[in-house]
């Protein structure tokens, strides 16, 4: 059921490191992600898959995780990504690439969960480091990782306080809690 998927739809940073993603299981994630809409659908994104260890190792110190969770600055050896989709965008076929990306990503995260899986959409990347390294011709402009894995963490959704504090936190339990705004707060008319 589509609601069920979406609630265990979360952003996980941290993975079971020795349970492997296949690059057909990475095939049939973006096999989804290319059925999203797409703005006077141009398609014009692209997709790179990364799931060698090898590559994976190169991919990883190129990313910036939790912003909120200053003393933590990323998942340890033994809870990194297994795989990662890189998702580029083609200026030759357009130069904006609207809300494509966004849509693309539900729709690959929801297989994703559908699967046993989960994953991290990253912004905060090292974009010249990563076309180096994957050799990405200048057409291409890189605009997300997304990194995926099978969870090891448990993400928890709670109502933001009085406070108004929307920052996600992780209790002694290594719980990661993520605060959301109620559904009356948000429905203005």
């Amino acid at each position: 059921m589509l609601a069920e998927l979406v609630r265990k739809n979360r952003t996980y940073r941290r993975f079971y490191q020795d349970v492997p993603i296949t690059r057909e299981t990475l095939e049939e994630l973006v096999d989804l992600a290319r059925l999203a809409a797409s703005g006077g659908n141009r398609q014009p994104l692209k997709y790179l898959l990364v799931c060698e260890p090898e590559k994976n190792a190169l991919l990883f110190p190129q990313l910036v995780w939790a912003a909120y969770l200053k003393d933590w600055s990323g998942p340890e050896e033994g809870e990194r990504p297994t795989g990662y989709v890189i998702i580029l965008g083609d200026t030759e076929i357009s130069k904006d690439f609207g809300i494509d990306p966004g849509l693309s990503c539900q729709n690959l995260l929801l297989g994703a969960v559908e699967k046993g899986l989960g994953g991290c959409i990253l912004a905060s990347i090292n974009r010249k480091k990563i076309r180096e390294i994957f050799n990405i011709p200048e057409r291409y402009e890189i605009l997300y990782v997304v990194a995926l894995g099978k969870p090891k963490e448990e993400v928890v959704i709670e109502e933001v306080g009085p406070d108004g504090d929307i920052k996600y936190w992780r209790d002694e339990n290594q719980v990661h809690h993520v605060p959301k705004r109620a559904l009356k707060d948000i429905i203005i008319g």
